[in-house]
């Protein structure tokens, strides 16, 4: 069998087409049917996320030609505008291809940890399904190992890389620990949301999220234990934040000195870390200037983000030195598949033999003849069975110039050199 990977993702299509071909957890079980059903298919997932759209199956064939057929069916689009953006990869390739994808390499963002759980959903997904078996559910497990490793063996998760995840990085730097602080974000875009995420992962104490639109406050605050309010309510919660992230597309300023100074005094002068990513400004600059208040702009996350770079990239190096070993280690382990049928084939045949020999011998038994003599006779006549094909076969080889056959049955049966 091959193992293949065909799949689409954000470095070689636009969202357009991307979201054409995303499987909805509702299509799901359906489109696993029909993809392991194909002929020549012995096993198949499917991991769809925003980015992405992958196929892995163990196939008779590794033409890519088949499963990107069933990809454009299954969608109803037209071959020609989808395969210009398709990839594909076999065997070698194919393990490299899903090993980087799990340690966070192959994404949008250096080293992002999402991935690593949208891949073992779409393992349960392929388990509950019934859709694969040996060869594809080792490569999860492999995979999953080696993403682990790649965590805790470099720093590709450590470093911040984006405007939330430097926002929370250093509001533990000033904080530390966060879960006794409270934190109040002012919007509810993907950032705020990224931002809230990586708060409630680090274990912040209380979340409130303001907007224009409350509804949308109370639905994305929910999702984190939080709880939403409105715009207009932010003067009468701002003195409770520790930490205040705004990120909305405002063209007004949304906190003014006089409302921070009035907080300030609520809080007995403790500090505040105020992060305004918002372009044009949420946060009246002249707060920079207030005793026990941390500004930050966008501009002043610039470099943290340049540096969190710079690390995760020099901690990718490494990764790729790591995904090197991992992919020697998988294939060596699907070269030994190939081994099983004939080594199954020749224990059979030597079981036979062995079988074919001890009802002789049972049968002299039954005769008369003595046990030393039926024990000889066995032994004798077994292992005459057991050499002669392999005997017969290495003389001829040996006349005929192959030599290789020699060394390998020395190394096969651990043979010393004798002269």
């Amino acid at each position: 069998m091959y193992l293949t990977v065909l799949g689409i993702n954000h470095h070689t299509a636009p969202v357009e087409i991307r979201g054409q071909v995303a499987f909805t957890p509702e299509q799901l079980e359906r489109a696993l049917a029909e993809l392991g059903a194909l002929a020549g298919v012995h096993e198949a997932a499917i991991l769809s996320t925003c980015n992405r759209t992958e196929l892995y199956c163990a196939r008779d064939d590794d033409s890519p030609n088949a499963l990107s057929d069933w990809l454009c069916r299954f969608h109803q689009l037209d071959s020609t505008v989808l395969q210009p953006h398709l990839y594909s990869y076999k065997e070698e390739a194919a393990v490299r291809h899903v090993l980087r994808v799990a340690a966070g390499l192959d994404s949008m963002i250096l080293g992002e940890p999402q991935i690593l759980g949208q891949m073992k959903t779409s393992y349960q997904q392929a388990l509950k399904s019934g859709s694969i078996d040996t060869l594809v559910n080792r490569l999860y497990q492999h995979t999953f190992s080696v993403a682990k490793q790649v965590r805790t063996d470099t720093a590709i998760g450590a470093s911040p890389v984006s405007v939330a995840f430097a926002a929370v990085s250093l509001a533990r730097q000033i904080f530390g620990n966060l879960e006794n602080h409270t934190a109040l974000l002012i919007g509810a875009g993907e950032t705020i949301e990224l931002t809230a995420r990586h708060l409630h992962e680090r274990g912040t104490g209380k979340l409130i999220i303001a907007n224009r639109t409350v509804s949308r406050a109370h639905e994305l605050a929910a999702q984190f234990d939080g709880y939403g309010i409105k715009l207009d309510e932010i003067p009468a919660h701002l003195a409770e934040a520790d930490i205040v992230i705004a990120s909305t597309g405002s063209p007004d300023t949304l906190l003014d000195k006089a409302m921070v100074q009035t907080a300030l005094k609520k809080r007995k002068h403790r500090p505040v870390l105020m992060v305004d990513i918002a372009v044009p400004p949420d946060i009246d600059t002249g707060v920079a200037g207030l005793n026990d208040v941390y500004l930050y702009t966008v501009d002043d996350l610039k470099q943290v983000i340049e540096e969190g770079q710079r690390s995760r990239q020099e901690a990718a190096k490494q990764a790729e030195d790591i995904i090197d070993t991992q992919v020697e280690h998988f294939m060596s382990w699907m070269r030994s598949l190939d081994a099983v049928p004939t080594l199954r084939a020749y224990r059979e045949h030597a079981e036979q033999m062995g079988a074919a020999e001890l009802e002789h011998a049972r049968q002299q038994i039954e005769n008369g003849v003595a046990a030393g003599e039926v024990l000889e006779t066995l032994t004798r006549n077994l292992v005459k069975k057991l050499t002669h094909d392999p005997t017969v076969n290495l003389r001829s080889a040996i006349s005929e110039g192959d030599t290789g056959l020699l060394d390998a049955v020395r190394t096969l049966f651990r043979l010393k050199n004798r002269k």
